[in-house]
């Protein structure tokens, strides 16, 4: 039977998500940013469209990349150096949303709905939520976003409207956590794209294990200003 989250209720152990559908933890409770930050740290995330109650999720087996498990394949090095991309950092998180909140090819409609671009939004201005943005000749053309909890960084969503620009984003984003000392991304469900980076799926009870370690580190929120001009090497 499914758990409906009422106000001031902790969340259920991730443990005891349902089977079918794969993964679901519960129902209700609110998108503040008390709210959806304790989530994360329980290995938890918000997903649902349309007129759902706000679902809460947390699949078995779970998507995650290891920064040191990047891979680039040479036509992404080619199309990185030949096509004029820069990656800049929190410039922009707004539009980034707007970009990832468009149609997907496969439906109609979109999961991002304005209450959930409100929330990140806020978690944004908090410190929490950052956004990669690929820029070419001034204009955003592919991007991503996430949360940022300790030394673990919990991926979003993402968009593209030129070749590999997403993947360039996604790039920038591992270069800067290395950087900072943050080994874990995590991808929450398995794509192709994500697949073909490096990403790979683990048991639940293991991303539980590792993200309880990383979430605790004392790593303050702000701003990430860090902009470079990407630097993707082949494999």
């Amino acid at each position: 039977m499914l758990t409906w989250l009422h106000a001031g209720e902790r969340f259920p152990p991730a443990e005891k998500a349902l089977k079918d559908p794969n993964g679901l933890v519960c129902a209700g409770g609110d998108l503040s940013g008390a709210r959806v930050l304790e989530a994360y740290r329980h290995g938890i995330f918000p997903w649902y469209s349309g007129d759902e109650p706000i679902l809460w999720w947390s699949p078995d087996p779970r998507m995650v990349l290891y920064c040191a498990e990047l891979k680039v394949s040479r036509s992404l090095a080619k199309n990185t150096r030949n096509k004029g991309y820069e990656v800049r950092i929190d410039t922009a998180f707004r539009e980034v949303l707007a970009g990832c909140s468009g149609p997907r090819r496969d439906s109609g409609g979109t999961w991002l709905g304005e209450d959930m671009r409100k929330a990140y939004f806020a978690l944004h201005r908090a410190g929490h939520a950052h956004s990669f943005e690929t820029w070419r000749r001034g204009e955003l053309v592919g991007g991503l976003y996430g949360v940022a909890l300790g030394r673990m960084f919990y991926g979003e969503s993402m968009f593209s409207r030129a070749t590999d620009a997403s993947k360039v984003a996604l790039v920038g984003l591992v270069q800067e956590l290395r950087r900072r000392g943050l080994p874990l991304i995590d991808c929450q469900v398995r794509t192709p794209l994500l697949a073909s980076l490096g990403a790979r799926e683990i048991p639940r009870r293991s991303f539980l294990r590792e993200i309880a370690a990383l979430v605790h580190y004392d790593e303050a929120p702000g701003k990430w200003t860090r902009a470079s001009e990407p630097n993707v090497p082949s494999e």
